[in-house]
């Protein structure tokens, strides 16, 4: 693992344990690519922490369109990130439109406007945590990484619902509204009553968002069945969907003000179990 390798798997390692625990799950040769698709993703799903109006995070969310396409290579092989990244993206012919879809849903992130539906919320997966995990599988089995675009799309909007309700306590101290405008309107639940956090509409809406992604789990259990075992580490942060539902149902209105939390044992003996199906 060259240095830029070696500081893309720093940064999993320090701000995204998921990914990270999932590694050991994968070939050591897979790993340093791996760890630069999910460096990528930490730099541009933390864009809006960086900067305080939209416009400087659109900038720095072209800066790596145009790194992605080649545009300024100077800058590249002086970010590490940028240069792990490239390296491969090269190395495994990742396609390039992959990311320019991905950094277009990433502009969402940085503007309050709330979530305008369930169609959009599972298309917003789409282009973010289900191409994440597609390009992971890519890495590692090109060729059997076609099989699984459907477990991909599921698993990947289960890995959001989990992530959206672990970030309400954030999101609502920004203002911002991750959670479906229809789903909110189903469960009673108006976007000021959840940024306000009264307890039972949001409870209501929680409920409805671990629902949605229960939907999603068991549809990529369907589609997840047989899966080649070289394909497994790339869902592996995906499956924890499932027990992070389950303890955002027990803390109910808890959740908005404090994320729950899995110990690594817990998630290491997941991974290590589902690797063993």
């Amino acid at each position: 693992m060259n240095a830029d390798a070696a500081e893309c798997l720093r940064l999993v390692e320090t701000h995204d344990r998921d990914r990270a625990l999932s590694l050991a799950f994968a070939p050591a040769e897979a790993r340093g690519d791996l760890a630069a698709l999910y460096a990528f993703n930490y730099e541009v799903a933390r864009v809006r922490e960086q900067v305080s109006q939209p416009l400087p995070g659109e900038i720095r969310l072209q800066w790596w369109r145009d790194t992605i396409e080649g545009a300024s290579p100077g800058e590249a092989a002086a970010n590490p990130v940028a240069a792990a990244l490239l390296e491969t993206i090269d190395r495994h012919q990742l396609p390039r439109d992959a990311f320019d879809r991905m950094l277009e849903a990433r502009i969402f992130d940085l503007y309050d406007d709330p979530m305008p539906s369930r169609e959009a919320y599972e298309a917003y997966a789409g282009e973010t945590a289900s191409a994440l995990i597609m390009l992971a599988s890519l890495v590692l089995s090109r060729d059997e990484a076609g099989d699984a675009a459907n477990a991909a799309g599921h698993a990947g909007v289960a890995q959001l619902v989990a992530g959206t309700l672990l970030l309400l306590p954030i999101h609502r101290a920004r203002g911002q509204v991750f959670l479906p405008g229809d789903l909110l309107q189903a469960a009673g639940c108006t976007t000021e009553e959840l940024l306000r956090g009264d307890r039972e509409p949001a409870a209501r809406a929680i409920a409805a968002m671990v629902a949605l992604g229960r939907e999603h789990i068991a549809a990529f259990q369907s589609h997840a069945a047989g899966m080649p075992l070289a394909l497994r580490p790339a869902f592996l942060p995906a499956i924890l969907a499932a027990r992070y539902l389950d303890r955002i149902e027990a803390a109910g209105p808890g959740a908005l003000e404090r994320p729950v939390q899995i110990a690594a044992l817990r998630k290491s003996f997941d991974y290590w179990r589902w690797m063993r199906r």
